[in-house]
């Protein structure tokens, strides 16, 4: 870690060039109240020398008045932002924090341990790479640990790190290890896609720094990986989904020569001259240029002259392609390759968070943003509510604030779609409120039902396409985009 400071000290352009190129993993920490999860936190961001010197005077000085650690820099401080989270002594809102190793750079999500904030560490949650789930060497497992395991697994992560913390208080006992160890493991077939998750369990001291940077002796009986090596080492390659999606944001046509697709890669890669198929039309025809995010690829140019184009696009990368043929396609349409076609429905049994103190209600009208695509959709039935805390099924009729459900989603149009556990984007999706705009839910696809072709409203045929085709083309200032 001295290695990284001095470098920045000494020779910060390259520092930065070293560092543009590192690899990124982002996790979560999760736990009961006082587990140290903030502590955690704090201690990656100490031992690592992310903290600048007025920061580190500043919780000396709130140590001292705090007085909860002794003589002992409390760490939490440096986390806990918040007044009232200060006051309280309990996380409340996400606060994230950056570091980096020489290896990887690193984006932590300190997640709420309370019931009632369940929305904010499923938000944390849903984009991260790993958990660490801190248990208290001293209460063991708890009814938390099963409901923030639940969570961080139904939000598609796949490694998990049960982190035992406050050995020091049991005299770093292998004996106490092995047992919430044991108690741990015996929760685990009760967890979404536990068959695809890889577990690692480490006993560690946040407040003292014991297995953190270094393998500490006071557990020569632990034979595995420093946490900090772990999360350097820790394989996140199988998150990526080598699937080519491109949800299309934009079209853009600066000028009448050029008429290219804008968008964010979701999966996988394009190459120049790949088959692709445009969903939910499935009109095909063939990348004709993959164009660069230079506005100067972009100027305007003569009829038969050719935009600089790259050969090969992959994700996350932000791009703009070019067909070989003129295809109505607009924001919200999803281009994938011809030989990985995904489902094309409108309903589709989903799991839901519901974040509003507003019940969810059966055949109301919420406005479905995925991806691009921002549809108007009804939920139809809950097949069931799921108690986190017991993993029990519960039948129910209605959503309350912080409540997780299996449910049957109806949209007024088809889209293309991925389940979540193949795509975490183009799988999931949010619920906002047609009348007040506020994001009341979020969710994400397990399947397409069956029944989706008999619920439709309307099943275009290709002449209605085709029509609706030339509208678009040929009149697009009209309010209404469709004419059947």
């Amino acid at each position: 870690m001295a290695h990284q400071s001095d470098l920045i000290a000494e020779n910060i352009e390259q520092y930065l060039h070293e560092h543009e190129n590192k690899e990124i993993l982002r996790f979560i920490t999760c736990g009961s109240v006082d587990d140290g999860k903030s502590t955690l936190i704090g201690r990656l961001l100490y031992d690592s020398k992310m903290i600048f010197e007025d920061q580190l005077a500043a919780i000396e000085k709130d140590s001292k008045k705090s007085g909860t650690t002794g003589d002992k820099i409390d760490l939490a401080l440096l986390v806990d932002g918040l007044a009232s989270e200060r006051e309280q002594g309990i996380t409340i809102d996400v606060a994230y924090r950056f570091f980096s190793t020489e290896k990887r750079k690193f984006i932590i999500a300190d997640t709420p341990g309370h019931e009632q904030y369940t929305r904010n560490m499923a938000t944390g949650a849903s984009t991260a790479d790993v958990a660490i789930i801190l248990i208290d060497s001293r209460t063991g497992v708890l009814t938390q640990t099963k409901r923030h395991s639940y969570i961080a697994t139904l939000l598609g992560i796949k490694n998990i790190i049960v982190a035992i913390n406050k050995m020091d208080l049991v005299d770093f006992s292998q004996e106490r290890f092995e047992e919430i160890k044991k108690d741990y493991e015996s929760i685990i077939p009760n967890l979404a896609g536990h068959d695809e998750i890889e577990f690692n369990y480490i006993p560690i001291s946040a407040l003292d720094g014991d297995n953190i940077l270094t393998n500490s002796p006071k557990s020569t009986w632990y034979k595995g990986k420093p946490l900090m090596e772990l999360l350097d080492t820790v394989d996140i390659s199988k998150a990526i989904n080598e699937t080519f999606r491109l949800p299309v944001q934009y079209v853009s046509r600066p000028h009448l020569n050029f008429r290219g697709f804008c968008g964010t890669i979701a999966g996988g890669s394009i190459s120049v001259g790949d088959e692709i198929t445009v969903l939910p039309s499935r009109k095909t025809s063939r990348v004709k240029s993959i164009v660069s995010n230079d506005i100067k690829d972009l100027r305007p140019r003569g009829k038969d002259e050719e935009v600089e184009s790259m050969e090969r696009a992959f994700a996350p990368m932000a791009t703009t392609i070019t067909l070989e043929d003129e295809i109505d396609i607009s924001r919200g349409d999803m281009i994938v390759k011809s030989d990985s076609i995904p489902d094309v429905s409108s309903k589709f049994s989903v799991m839901t968070v519901w974040m509003d103190e507003k019940p969810l209600e059966l055949n109301q009208n919420y406005i479905i943003k995925r991806a691009t695509s921002v549809i108007n959709g009804s939920f139809k039935s809950i097949q069931f509510k799921k108690d986190a805390n017991t993993f029990e099924e519960i039948q129910t009729d209605k959503l309350e604030l912080n409540d997780i459900a299996k449910c049957t989603l109806s949209l007024d149009r088809e889209i293309a779609v991925d389940p979540y556990d193949h795509n975490r984007y183009t799988g999931s999706f949010i619920i906002i409120d047609k009348y007040t705009n506020t994001t009341v839910g979020a969710g994400m696809i397990i399947e397409k039902s069956d029944d989706s072709s008999q619920d439709r409203a309307h099943e275009y045929s290709e002449f209605e396409i085709e029509m609706n085709a030339l509208v678009r083309k040929h009149f697009p200032h009209w309010e209404a985009k469709e004419i059947f």
